[in-house]
This record gives structure tokens, C-alpha cells and sequence, in this order.
């Protein structure tokens, strides 16, 4: 069983959260339930080396989750936010690789955020919560990534990404040191994550970096040569869009 705890100030929303658990995500157990900053710091405390697993609303009637959650020197579980659209939230989730659930909650959007969520409960849930608190208070100054990979979590600078290739349902990430991780998420998940940070997808299996590029090849399929040697071939479909892309660069748009 994966011991969780909720911590959530509407009394309806608490109890459909529970319900949808306890129909849709059978291996979870509920084992307390908090509704303000007072009672979410101690049960939160109470509970911090006995669980797997905390369902946070981020804001609460009396402040922010994140005064709970700050008062513990260390972590030991993994996170899922249960918040209502906020995109700074939902954006600072996702680069650091923590769980999010919509309100209202949708069960099957649950259950994907339980089933996202790492074998190897709790690693690095620290460096996480760190990296999400600084992207959820700045925004639009998204430094790092935090990569859920298949052989653990790994914390990349994102400048330093030279591109990605699908694989399936997984993506394969290649570094500016050759180093390649392999992430289970796919392309589409990054390329939403990173289109306006200077990638781009310039085929189904490929997104790339626009900094690394070091030739543009014409011809009736054109590709795109990277620094680390790789060719890479730009779909039919997305040729004219790239080029408008890349024209924009050239003159500094």
C-alpha cells in the first residue's frame, strides 16, 4: 500500500478527492487529513518519515502549503499539488518534476499524476521542492530541469541541452557533454515544456535546441547538422514553419 496524506480546506473537495482514490487508485491508503497551516503542520510533521505520498492544495484559508512544508529540514515523501489553474504553478511542477492535479479533479487526470509518480518514492524530493519553489517565485526565469529518467532523477541545466529523440513513450535527452538520459515522458511533454525557451520540434522523433545548431543543408528534404555530428531531418509538414523561425533569428526578431 503507498500511505498518503491530504491536505485540503474544502470540506467537498477533500471528500471527492478521497472518493476518487479510493475508486480509481486502490493501492493508496489515506492515513490523515489536514484543512489549514496549523493543522497541516502537524500532521504533516507527524507523518513525514510514515508516508509515501502528500495531496497538497497550495492555497489554503490561512496561507500557503509551502509554510508546512518549509518548517521540516528534510522531505522523505513525494508531492502531488492539487491546485486550481495556475500557471505559474502547474509550469513550476513540471520543471521540477513534481506532481499536479487540477481542480475540479478529474479521475483520470489523477490517476496519471499517481501513476508519474517515481518508483524510488521521496529521491531527491528536496533538490525538487527547492528547484519548484524558486521556478514558482521567478517565473520566467526557468534555469534548470529536473529529469525523471529510468535510472533515477537527474538535475540538468537547460542550456545545456543539445536536443531530444522519441523513442516510443520515452525520450531520450542529449547533453553539450555527451552525456544522454532517458526520460519516461514523451517528446511532446518536453516540447510543450521548452518551445519558448528556444527549442523546437522539427520533426515527430525530434526536438532540438536552436543554439546548437551549426548548419542548415537545403534540399528537397533538408536537414540540420548539431554539434555533437548528429543529422537531423526537418519533417515536410514543419519545413515551412522552421524557416520562418529561422528567418526571424537572422534578423533578430
Amino acid at each position: 500500500m503507498i500511505r498518503a496524506i491530504i491536505v485540503e480546506d474544502e470540506l467537498n473537495g477533500l471528500n471527492n478527492l478521497k472518493n476518487l482514490l479510493s475508486l480509481h487508485c486502490p493501492a493508496i491508503q489515506v492515513v490523515g487529513t489536514a484543512d489549514s497551516i496549523q493543522s497541516a503542520n502537524k500532521l504533516i510533521k507527524e507523518y513525514n518519515n510514515q508516508i509515501d505520498l502528500a495531496f497538497l492544495d497550495i492555497q489554503l484559508k490561512d496561507g500557503l502549503v509551502f509554510q508546512s512544508l518549509d518548517n521540516l529540514s528534510r522531505i522523505s515523501f513525494e508531492i502531488i499539488f492539487v491546485t486550481a489553474f495556475d500557471k505559474h504553478a502547474i509550469e513550476a511542477c513540471r520543471y521540477s518534476a513534481i506532481g499536479y492535479v487540477l481542480k475540479p479533479t478529474d479521475p483520470d487526470k489523477l490517476v496519471e499524476a499517481v501513476n508519474r509518480m517515481p518508483p524510488y518514492f521521496g529521491q531527491h524530493i528536496n533538490q525538487r521542492y527547492d528547484l519548484f519553489k524558486k521556478n514558482y517565485n521567478h517565473p520566467n526565469a526557468y534555469e534548470k530541469l529536473s529529469v525523471a529518467a529510468v535510472d533515477g532523477i537527474h538535475f540538468v541545466h537547460i542550456r545545456d541541452v543539445q536536443r531530444l529523440e522519441a523513442e516510443d513513450n520515452y525520450t531520450h535527452i542529449f547533453m553539450k557533454d555527451g552525456k544522454k538520459l532517458t526520460a519516461s515522458k514523451t517528446i511532446k511533454w518536453y516540447e510543450d515544456l521548452l518551445e519558448s525557451l528556444n527549442f523546437y520540434r522539427v520533426h515527430k522523433s525530434h526536438v532540438i535546441n536552436l543554439n546548437y545548431m551549426t548548419k542548415y543543408v537545403k534540399g528537397e528534404g533538408g536537414f540540420i547538422v548539431m554539434e555533437d555530428g548528429k543529422e537531423i531531418d526537418i519533417s515536410r509538414r514543419r519545413r515551412p514553419a522552421f524557416m520562418e523561425t529561422m528567418r526571424k533569428l537572422q534578423q533578430g526578431i
